[in-house]
Parts: structure tokens; sequence; C-alpha cells
């Protein structure tokens, strides 16, 4: 028997050992997904009774109306944050990577502390902010003498959507900044050394080396990105409950009120079903456009 062999685990021995893993994904993901497929072919109020329909429940969500207007709020929040997540991410984490910029790791820490805060406590904190006669935006906007720029953030069905947008931006910055920041750390100084001696400025070396050596850590925040923001509902139910209206309302949100405000759970099923295809397919085309412009 030779050493390697000796020292390397048997195959049963990595089995035990994930097994635990598995068990927990299966319960914590697997079952709920099975079992809203399962419930959406139901009309179903709760408790026993359960009457089966078939594929009545997506034919009404092709048809419904709320359901496709909760779906443009995600793309619009999808959208601005493609941009605003990982954009900004992006600049400041070239920013943090020069040997401009001092105090890098407090500058790191300060970034990152949204993103350990509970959406609920974001969604507060942004809800006082935005607060009409109270808040602070409207306060600096009349301080600076810019009072015609005083809206009514939350309250005006043709803003509410670009107002929740922002703190949803501003709380996972940091996370795509630590992402982008070992990705970065793991690119050879020595490519950045060859390219300043062929006269190379920080565009160029960002153009030409960091942003095609980072193209899949990209692709993957963008993956991310999507998944994270189709599921988007706890910080803008804080800030508005959805309204005025139904002008701020997402697909989670409408999926949590046919359910459990309505109780229709048969149909609150097929919603959340009508999200996870929408999501997982948004994914596909984001990877079919990223492997598009890489040939």
């Amino acid at each position: 028997m030779n050493d390697s062999s000796a020292i390397r685990p048997k195959r049963i021995t990595f089995l035990i050992y994930l097994l635990p893993s598995i068990i927990l994904f299966a319960f914590m993901v697997l079952v709920p997904v099975l079992l809203a497929v399962r419930y959406s072919f139901f009309k179903w109020s709760g408790g026993p009774k359960m009457e089966f329909i078939g594929l009545d429940n997506y034919k009404v969500l092709i048809t419904d109306g709320n359901f496709w207007n909760a779906f443009v709020n995600n793309l619009l929040i999808v959208f601005f944050s493609v941009f605003g997540q990982i954009g900004i991410a992006f600049v400041i984490s070239i920013f943090l990577m020069s040997k401009v910029v001092k105090w890098k790791g407090f500058h790191r820490t300060v970034i990152f502390i949204p993103v350990v805060l509970s959406s609920v406590v974001i969604g507060f904190l942004w809800g006082m902010i935005y607060n009409q006669d109270a808040g602070m935006l409207n306060w600096m906007l009349r301080t600076i003498g810019l009072e015609s720029w005083i809206k009514p953030w939350l309250d005006d069905p043709n803003l509410v959507m670009y107002s929740v947008t922002v703190p949803i931006v501003w709380q996972y910055i940091g996370f795509y900044l630590i992402i982008f920041l070992a990705a970065m750390q793991s690119i050879n100084s020595e490519v950045y050394e060859m390219a300043e001696l062929d006269g190379a400025t920080g565009f160029k070396k960002m153009r030409y080396i960091t942003l095609p050596l980072l193209s899949s850590t990209i692709k993957i925040a963008i993956m991310l990105c999507i998944a994270g923001n189709m599921k988007a509902f706890d910080s803008i139910f804080v800030m508005t409950g959805g309204g005025p209206g139904s002008s701020s309302t997402v697909m989670a949100q409408y999926a949590y009120d046919t359910s459990f405000k309505s109780y229709k759970l048969g149909y609150g099923s097929t919603i959340s079903v009508g999200i996870m295809v929408l999501s997982v397919g948004l994914i596909i085309i984001s990877r079919m456009i990223g492997g598009r412009n890489r040939d």
C-alpha cells in the first residue's frame, strides 16, 4: 500500500460526511419546491379539503395582470441592481486595489456593514429617510435650497419603485465588492507589472486585463443578482406594503398576499412556481448573452 492510498478516505467516508448536508438541503429546498409544485394543481384554502383542478391555476396565472405587473416591478429592480450593485462594487473594488487609496480595510468594513443588517431594519431605516415631512432626504433638499425637488418618495406611484430600489442596491454593494476583491487578488501581479512596462495606464489595465480575467466572476455575480432580486420582498414590504395601490408590489409579495391574506394557497403555490420558472429563465438568458459576448 502506497502513502497516498493510505491517507485517502474511502468513498463511503465522503458519503457519510456529505449525508447531513444533503438531508438538510433536501429538507430546506427540494421538499418545499416539490410541495409547491404539487399544491399548484389544487384549489386549496388550507385544511384537509383539496380539490384537484389540473392546470387551471396556471391558465389563470398566464392571464393574471397583477402577477405580470409585479413581474415588471421585479425586472426594474433586477435592471437597476445589476448596474447599481455590480457596477458600483466593481468600480469601488478597482479603487481599493489601487495604491492611491489608504485605510482599505476600513473602507471595506464600512461598505460591507449594510450586508449584515436585516432587510427589515433596512426598510425601517430608509422609510424614515424617505418620510415626506420629517425625513432626512427632504430635509437635506430643503436645506440646500432645492425645495422643488422635494417629493413624496414612497407615496407617488411614479416614483415609488425607484425609491424602494435604492436601498436594495445600497444594501448589497458590499457583498459583490468582497467577491470582486477576492477575484482581483487572485490575478498574478506580474501580469500588471508587464502591462506597466508596455506603458499601460490604469484604465487600459482595467479594460484589457482586469475586466477579461474577471468575466467569469462577473457572470456569476449577475446570476446571483438576478436570483436575489427576483425574490425581493421584505424591505419593500416594510417601506410601502406594496403600495400605493399595487404600484410597488413584487412577485413574492403577491404570492404572500394571495396565500395568506386571500387564503388561496393553491394559487399562491402556482405563483411561487411561476417566480421560480421566470427566475431560471432570466438566469439562462443572461448566461446566453454572456457566452455570446465572449465569442
